[in-house]
């Protein structure tokens, strides 16, 4: 399908809203993307692309602007909680058949795929917020300031509340995980390098790795726990609360954790993966779509997908229904699957005595001599290429 002078709406300017109009208007499409902040920003700190992502990024062009601006992930590292001791190294220089990883913040993957969809020539419309999505043959996204736009197609990139993801499968009540989750970032006065440390502890866990030109930590720590907390990463929290959940870490984390000033606070939720993907000229993408918990770090990685597939389809198909079609065709098996992966992920890095310690063993057997097919049993998501 010529998808010149077709006219498209993306609600949300985050990684898969930018991505999808980045990609639609390589394909000839007028984009408009509606965002409904006063400025194009992420709130969050640090995400993790793995190579699937990549393949995404280097379709686009921004392969080069993605290294620049990142660390170029060498390994991930386990960790008992105690002391920080290593328990396995996996190398993924040496395993991953050079299939990089990065470590980007999200603010800087944000404005690489702003400035260029910018620059060829995607409309950004910030304060736009969407209060609701009806599909047609010229679908409507009805603002909060009463005004009302749409085209040929709305494409909903809006997140883990989208308005696209209810006007297509109504409203569903997610499922509190029993677990919460704290953001930071903190100065690497410790010169950590280049790798995703996780430190293991009985009913929790923390992961850090660097940023920018390294200077600077990312952590996310994860609790077991019956309390919840709001979804989402806007909520504040005081940083004591987060030191003592973690309180009996040592080594490496308690240091990591006692720099932390500002943290972000939000419960881990379980929405089902949408059952319709499209309507009538409406699509969704994304976390829209497809809410993952962190576990496997392919949220982000899941919405380049989604948004390369989606520009893919529409352009191979007659028209926008067969186009809307095959996209959720090619796309909603795979996120299920990587869905449910990520879902079962968490309790790994959680165990308890008696069973942590040989559990750990494993590991470290595991390591020594497998260590190639402990870094390849997730190569069927982090290897995979939808743009092969």
């Amino acid at each position: 399908m010529e998808l010149k002078g077709l006219k498209i709406t993306v609600i949300g300017a985050g990684i898969g809203g930018l991505t999808a109009a980045l990609a639609l208007r390589r394909f000839g499409a007028s984009v408009t993307v509606l965002e409904q902040a006063e400025a194009i920003s992420e709130v969050g700190a640090g995400l993790q692309i793995t190579p699937n992502g990549v393949a995404v990024l280097k379709a686009l062009g921004l392969a080069d602007d993605l290294a620049w601006c990142s660390q170029r992930a060498r390994a991930v590292v386990l960790r008992g909680h105690r002391r920080g001791n290593q328990v396995l190294r996996l190398d993924l220089d040496e395993y991953s058949a050079g299939h990089p990883y990065y470590f980007v913040h999200r603010s800087d993957l944000v404005g690489i795929l702003a400035g260029a969809a910018r620059r060829d020539g995607v409309q950004v419309r910030l304060l736009q917020r969407a209060e609701r999505v009806e599909p047609g043959l010229q679908p409507v996204v009805h603002l909060s300031n009463g005004a009302q736009c749409g085209g040929d197609l709305v494409v909903g990139a809006d997140g883990l509340h989208s308005k696209a993801r209810v006007a297509l499968n109504g409203e569903r009540t997610p499922f509190f995980t029993g677990q919460v989750a704290w953001r930071a970032t903190v100065p690497n006065h410790l010169n950590l390098p280049a790798e995703a440390q996780v430190f293991m502890g009985p009913g929790r866990h923390l992961v850090a790795y660097p940023l920018r030109d390294g200077s600077l930590m990312n952590l996310v720590a994860v609790q077991e726990r019956r309390a919840w907390a709001d979804e989402g990463w806007h909520f504040k929290d005081d940083p004591a609360n987060l030191r003592a959940a973690f309180s009996g870490f040592g080594g490496p984390a308690a240091a990591l954790l006692e720099a932390v000033e500002d943290v972000l606070l939000w419960g881990l939720f379980r929405h089902p993966v949408a059952a319709s993907w499209h309507g009538e000229n409406t699509a969704i993408l994304g976390d829209a779509a497809h809410p993952t918990l962190p576990f496997m770090a392919q949220g982000a990685n899941l919405a380049l997908e989604d948004a390369w597939v989606l520009a893919r389809s529409l352009q191979e198909a007659p028209d926008i229904a067969r186009g809307l079609a095959v996209y959720q065709s090619r796309r909603r098996e795979r996120a299920e699957k990587v869905v449910q992966a990520a879902g079962k992920n968490a309790w790994k890095y959680h165990l308890r005595a008696p069973l942590s310690w040989p559990a750990h063993q494993v590991l470290k057997l595991g390591g020594r001599f497998a260590p190639a097919k402990m870094v390849s049993q997730f190569d069927w998501i982090y290897h995979h290429d939808v743009t092969a």
